[in-house]
């Protein structure tokens, strides 16, 4: 079986017309690089949830999940940094107008060049002594850098002055660090502990890109493990693997995942770490791991006016704790899964038969089964096993067109098995009803028959866990 090379047109098409993504605002004409999940990309989404809150929630000892606010204290940001310092290095084009963020032109241009790395003076000299053309016009004729901060602002109240500004959260972590203290009491959690958070982030990003790769809006999945001083590398360590695991289990195998270790570390870093994903259009980070020292509650602290020491049970000791971070970009996770699981299967070139195919692992499927009649005549008995199945399980009805139709629709959209009723299910006048099914599995294309009283513990077996 020949398979044929994966690009983004193709797997964006697939989301849009397939119910993953959409446009965002799209009768409107859009928002640039805002996106909506579809019924078919919720699910997906909603799933690889699910597993993170099971692989680092459930799965682990002291580990509790919080839901913080979006917008919170301005005080917080403050104390974080990001009034002061989240910016991107920017510079415009003179001769389009087109304004680009200078890290990006310089990986862009040469991937291996890693521009994190560079101040914003060694930014710009690079631009210069490479030539780097702008993407938009192909020109090199660019302004200065300038710096360009990232939080989106609103006012609280009905006044718009300095003393009512708040932010949309540029990040989730700081939700956990704030309720550190209320964790930590009301779990009685003994260190190390961690606390987990699924949530929308927002940054006013100016060069965005790559389908839903780099957005305004997204979603993270932030894990951050409290550890005594000196715990601190081990856990580190400890993390990196972890989180590259985790990727592995979902589906992404271990030669499209490598480490990218931070040659400039943030002035509370003591050591960074990205684990990026080979997309279609190149490396793209996935996930990112810190140690983050005492910097965070520190600062808290500071602002705040609040202690943040942790009292050890064992020696009394009281001491500010680190942190090791673990983030995931959840909007970065789906398309990384739905990147990986993209597939054109050529079936028969002489026939020219091809076939789309969503290889996801069963259990991050939107449905782990559909169920189809072979004939609108059986679609009373169809829809009574459907109704059955959907109170166990994700599925799907579909009697619209052929039955070969109705399976490759099935297969471009991830679903592991199709239930097939025909008429042998339910019988007639001169044989009886074998109430039996035919279930096919969309990877093999392999069928076999089912009774319909088996049916649910055999997709249960089929799908499995993570």
């Amino acid at each position: 079986m020949q398979h044929t090379d994966k690009t983004m047109d193709m797997i964006t098409g697939l989301c849009k017309t397939r119910g993953f993504i959409f446009p965002g605002s799209d009768i409107y004409g859009g928002l640039a690089n805002t996106w909506d999940y579809g019924p078919l990309g919720s699910r997906l989404k909603n799933n690889i949830k699910d597993t993170w809150r099971k692989r680092f929630i459930q799965e682990r000892r002291s580990s509790f999940e919080v839901d913080a606010d979006i917008l919170m204290h301005p005080r917080v940001w403050e104390a974080s940094g990001h009034v002061q310092s989240f910016s991107d290095p920017l510079l415009d084009c003179k001769e389009c107008k087109m304004r680009h963020r200078a890290d990006n032109l310089i990986d862009d241009f040469d991937p291996e060049a890693h521009a994190d790395g560079m101040t914003k003076e060694e930014m710009f000299q690079y631009i210069k002594d490479h030539h780097i053309p702008c993407p938009n016009c192909g020109k090199h004729n660019f302004t200065d850098i300038r710096e360009f901060n990232l939080m989106f602002q609103t006012f609280r109240g009905v006044t718009n002055d300095n003393k009512s500004v708040i932010y949309l959260r540029p990040e989730n972590a700081q939700g956990e660090y704030v309720n550190f203290l209320n964790v930590q009491r009301t779990m009685r959690a003994k260190l190390p502990f961690s606390i987990g958070q699924i949530g929308k982030a927002f940054r006013n990003e100016i060069t965005p890109g790559n389908f839903t790769f780099r957005t305004i809006e997204f979603e993270q999945m932030e894990f951050q493990t409290f550890c005594k001083k000196g715990d601190d590398e081990e856990l580190y360590s400890y993390f990196k693997e972890y989180g590259r695991k985790y990727f592995e289990d979902l589906g992404l195998p271990a030669e499209r995942l490598r480490f990218h270790d931070h040659e400039k570390l943030a002035h509370y870093a003591k050591a960074a770490c990205d684990i990026e994903y080979l997309f279609p259009f190149g490396w793209g980070e996935i996930n990112g791991t810190h140690n983050r020292t005492d910097f965070d509650l520190t600062r808290h602290q500071e602002y705040s006016g609040q202690k943040m020491d942790y009292l050890d049970p064992e020696t009394n000791e009281k001491f500010i704790p680190y942190i090791i971070e673990s983030t995931y970009g959840l909007d970065r996770t789906v398309l990384a899964v739905l990147s990986e699981a993209y597939d054109v299967e050529v079936l028969d070139e002489a026939k020219n038969d091809s076939r789309v195919v969503l290889h996801l692992k069963p259990c991050l499927a939107p449905y782990k089964a559909a169920v189809l009649p072979l004939s609108k005549k059986l679609s009373p008995k169809a829809l009574e096993v459907y109704d059955q199945l959907s109170k166990h399980t994700m599925a799907d009805f579909d009697e619209t067109g052929s039955i070969g139709k109705r399976y490759r629709r099935q297969d471009e959209i991830g679903t592991p098995l199709c239930v097939t009723i025909d008429f042998e299910t339910v019988g007639d006048s001169e044989k009886p009803a074998d109430n039996c099914v035919t279930v096919r599995e969309r990877d093999s294309m392999a069928q076999e028959r089912v009774p319909i009283e088996g049916l649910e513990r055999y997709i249960k077996e089929k799908i499995g866990e993570f």
